[in-house]
Order: structure tokens, then sequence, then C-alpha cells
């Protein structure tokens, strides 16, 4: 029998009952087709909790310089005729470096002792005129004496006297500064022969063969040596920074070449005055280094830490797992718990680094701790560290 058929055998009111029956399963079924998944758990990134080392520095920037270094220059003016060095060439104190040509100062040297001798010759010539004064001078206190001279006579003789003294004085004088002439003269002929301070090595060579010096105002520099074998580093400290620093703390530094190697001193000065650049204001620390096979070279940039502590093998957690902190001290974190619901925990932290802290109590090792929020995971994808 058709169904047409059989809702017109059927009563009226059975078949209105019929329709809210069928009505009924289809808002039914639209609404479990229509109604949303259930949502999936939230993914969160996390690291484990570990055994690390951790280190808290100041870092800064800075060069690297000789402990010993000296701008050798020359005290006279000359041509420089000879320059016995080779830029990077190590050399000995007392070692010749340069000459300056000694020629004018040579002829000068001969003018001063020819005009010397001449000034002995009259000065053997005035003491045998004395000599011949107070012979004089002698008799004619014998004569006068026994009334056989005039006054007059006796004054003249003891004038002659006085005036041979004073002549030979002047003539001790003038030699007297005739040879204080000539040794200035060895002295300077001395500085033409420039000699090395200290030992080290040729940083720079900043003249050369044939050209002038002149010594007028200062002494022009020939070359710098520096002793390569102790190293200085003059790190730049910010101002925010300086308060944290003493003498005596442990310090590091790493080149751009080698950044994984560091070579290590400790800070003996902080320099008082500050050094604006680019309107901040940076300290100078500097500490000392050995450089025995001086693979530390001069001007060298450096990567400084200045260590203010550390702990070695400790259990750490990523800075980024870190809440708010609380009025105890404590930070909040979220673990993972096994079913990867995050729980939240209040823990106390010790020594803070970079990327790390040091985890005092509330964590264990092997738990794991959220990084980051759900929204910040990719793709819904679960990843973790550690």
């Amino acid at each position: 029998m058709k169904i047409s058929a059989l809702f017109k055998i059927l009563p009226a009111r059975r078949r209105r009952l019929k329709f809210v029956v069928l009505f009924a399963l289809l808002l039914l079924g639209l609404a479990l087709f229509w109604r949303p998944l259930k949502s999936a758990p939230p993914v969160y990134l996390s690291e484990m909790v570990g055994q690390g080392d951790i280190e808290d520095a100041v870092l800064a920037s800075g060069v690297l310089q000789p402990i010993a270094r000296v701008e050798v220059g020359a005290q006279v003016s000359g041509q420089l005729k000879s320059l016995k060095v080779k830029l990077g060439e190590r050399v000995l104190k007392g070692q010749l470096l340069a000459e300056i040509d000694p020629s004018l100062a040579l002829n000068d040297q001969k003018v001063a002792m020819t005009e010397l001798g001449g000034l002995l010759a009259q000065r053997d010539g005035v003491a045998a005129d004395l000599t011949q004064a107070q012979e004089e001078a002698g008799r004619q206190d014998v004569l006068r004496a026994g009334a056989a001279s005039s006054d007059k006579e006796w004054r003249r003789a003891q004038t002659q006297l006085a005036l041979r003294r004073s002549a030979l004085a002047e003539l001790d004088a003038r030699i007297a500064r005739s040879r204080l002439q000539i040794d200035r003269q060895r002295t300077e002929l001395a500085y033409r022969r420039i000699t090395a301070p200290m030992t080290g090595e040729v940083l720079t060579i900043d003249t050369r063969e044939g050209q002038t010096v002149i010594a007028a105002q200062q002494a022009p520099k020939i070359l710098t040596l520096g002793d390569l074998s102790r190293m200085v580093v003059w790190a730049q400290v910010s101002e925010a920074d300086i308060v944290r620093i003493r003498t005596g703390q442990r310090a590091y530094f790493s080149l751009l070449g080698s950044p994984l190697r560091r070579h290590y001193g400790v800070v003996r000065e902080i320099q008082p005055a500050p050094e604006k650049i680019n309107n901040a204001m940076f300290y100078r620390v500097l500490f000392d280094v050995e450089n025995p096979d001086r693979a530390l070279r001069t001007e060298m940039s450096a990567q400084v830490g200045i260590v203010q502590g550390e702990i070695k093998h400790g259990l750490i957690l990523p800075l980024s797992a870190l809440g708010e902190q609380g009025a105890d001290g404590r930070y909040q974190v979220r673990v993972l718990a096994a079913d990867g619901a995050a729980l939240r925990r209040q823990v106390r932290i010790g020594l803070k680094g970079r990327t790390h802290a040091q985890v005092l109590d509330g964590l264990r090792a092997g738990e794991r701790v959220v990084t980051s929020e759900p929204d910040d995971a990719r793709l819904g994808v679960t990843l973790s560290v550690g």
C-alpha cells in the first residue's frame, strides 16, 4: 500500500503527530551535523628542567693593547739617514733602531773644539802674565817696606796683578762654557743614534728614510714599540653596569675569529673618567692576560665578560618559563602534567644568567615547564626543548 493512501486512512490527529516526530528528528540531525568538534587540548612549548651551568656576567666590548708600549721619537732635528728595523721585527733593549744624519752636528763640534783650543792657548798667555804680575807685586811689597819704592809704583803693580787675575778668571769661564757646549754637542750626536728603550716588537713605523724630522716644538715620532708577551684589555662598560664592577673580579674575553675560546684575567683598574659615545657614558675597565705565543695582537676587538657569579651543574630552568614574582620572592611557573595540562607552581630561584636561572626549590629534574603560550605553538604541533 502506498504511503499516501495510508495517510488518507489514518485519522487527522495521528497524521499531525507523525509530522511533529519527523520534524523533531530533522532538527536533531541538523544539530548533530552542525555540532562543533570537541576542541583539542592546548599545545605548549616546553623545556625540561635539568642540570647545567649558569654564569652571571657583565658584557662589554673591548680592544687589546700591549701592556708596555712606547712611542720612540727624535730629540734632535735632521734627516733620517737610516732605519735599522722593519715592521713587526722583534728588537732588544739598547738595539740601534735609526740614525739621523750627524754631519752638521759633527762640524759644529769640530768648530767648538777649535774654539776651545784657542781659549786654552789664550789662558796659557794670561797665566804667564799673571805669574809675572805676581812677581812684580811681590817685589814692590819688599821695596815699599824698605822705603825703596814709591806708592805709585806699588799701586801700579797691584793693579796689573788684579787685571791679570780678572783676565784669567774670564778665560776660565769661557773655557768652561766651551766645554759645556762640546758636551751638549756630544749628547746631541748621541741622540742622533736612536736606540730601543725596551725589548719588544716594532708595531708602527711613522718616519721613513730620507724624511726630515723637526724637533723644535715636540719630539717627532719615528716608530712605536710594544711588548706583546702581555696584553691589556680595555673594556668599555656602560654606566648602568659599572656599579657592579670591582677590582679583583674574574674577567674573560673572546675574539671575533675564535668566539668559543676564552682568555681569562682579573680586573686591575677601573678608570674614573668616562668616555661619551653616541650620547652614552662608558667607563674603561682594564685587565691583563698572558700572550706567550703572540697570538693576540694589538688593536684586536674583544667580546668581554666580567663575572659576577656562577654555578656548575646546578638545577636550571629557562628564563622564559618564569612568570610573575610574588611578594615572597618566588616566581610562578607552569608545569606540564602527564595529560598535557599546565599546572601552576611557585618556585624559588637563585642565580640568573642570560638564558637560564638556578632552581633552589619547587621543581625536580625531568619536569617540563611551559615556555610559551598555546597561541605561540606552530600549526598545532607539540614542540619541546630539553
